[in-house]
């Protein structure tokens, strides 16, 4: 049984749903999945200014905060985050800079990976964040692995092959696309090739 651990970033709850949702996947599949977030690093003064922000840091205490144990234990990795200017946001740049003590010592390495991401316009930066964030895992040695277009889920879900992603409403920050289906899609298809690289 290959272990999957699903790591997100999310400042309102996009990018946790989307985690839950691959987490379905994953355990749907037979696979053991766990789902951590990466510890919030911007001042409470910045949070407390968004109220969805506020409430969201709030509800998901409880999540575990992601660790290089995590890392460790797992086969397969699915990232999902939100963009920042095109790039990954600080607290995920910040939770991959600091595994240099794993990559040194090559437990990086053919991991199988896979990231999401939202954004707040229809061309925000999603791939950009992705192909950004690819770059950083190439370093690791790790097995990037994308949904392409695999799928009609990918049609009817943006037609983004990088990965899953999604534009948040700016009335009132639901998800403008339907991409339940295709993260589910996306980290059936993690758990197919984790199978076979570490089955």
């Amino acid at each position: 049984m290959v272990k999957v651990a699903v790591i997100y970033y999310s400042s309102t709850g996009t990018n946790y749903q989307m985690a839950k949702w691959a987490e379905q996947a994953i355990i749907e599949t037979g696979a053991e999945a766990k789902v951590v977030r990466v510890e919030e690093t911007a001042p409470a003064a910045a949070i407390a200014q968004n109220p969805a922000w506020q409430k969201h840091h709030e509800e998901t205490q409880d999540v575990p905060v992601a660790h290089s144990e995590d890392i460790i234990w797992a086969d397969a990795i699915i990232f999902s985050m939100p963009t920042r200017f095109g790039n990954m946001p600080s607290q995920i740049k910040q939770f991959i800079d600091i595994q240099g003590g794993l990559w040194a010592q090559g437990k990086t390495a053919n991991k199988v990976v896979s990231a999401m991401s939202s954004a707040s316009n229809p061309h925000g930066g999603h791939e950009g964040t992705l192909l950004n964030f690819y770059t950083s895992m190439m370093h690791w040695g790790a097995i990037i692995v994308t949904p392409g277009y695999t799928d009609a889920s990918a049609y009817t879900s943006g037609g983004n092959p990088y990965g899953t992603s999604v534009t948040q409403s700016q009335q009132d920050g639901s998800m403008v696309e339907d991409v339940e289906e295709a993260v589910k899609h996306q980290a059936r298809r993690v758990v197919e090739v984790a199978n076979k690289v570490h089955g």
